[in-house]
């Protein structure tokens, strides 16, 4: 019997520097998807870069090899992650004058 878990890691969360989310143990998966839903994307051009990372112990961190990426507007993002070990996070980063971003952040896993 497959299982299923979908993790929310963020709700309604405003960010004003880059962020990472909690890890998250996933070694029991064979499939992981994140979304991305950003709820307000403000300040001068702003950028939202989201980045895969991916752990062996849930304490050392490196870039999946999943391409980066890049919202400048509201709306929602998904990506696939394959063959990813054990544990994952998301990694953030803020770009442009005084970004303010407002976002719900899905982890969605099954085995």
């Amino acid at each position: 019997m497959k299982h299923a878990l979908t993790a929310v890691l963020e709700r309604n969360t405003t960010f004003t520097a880059d962020f990472a989310t909690e890890p998250y143990e996933a070694g029991w998966a064979r499939e992981a998807r994140w979304f991305v839903r950003t709820l307000a994307l403000e300040g001068e051009e702003p950028h939202l870069h989201l980045a895969t990372q991916v752990s062996p112990d849930g304490l050392h961190w490196c870039d999946d090899e999943t391409p980066v990426q890049v919202t400048t507007e509201p709306g929602l993002v998904t990506w696939r992650v394959q063959e990813f070990g054990h544990w994952l996070r998301l990694r953030a980063t803020l770009r442009g004058g005084d970004p303010k971003a407002k976002v719900l952040i899905y982890l969605a896993l099954k085995s």
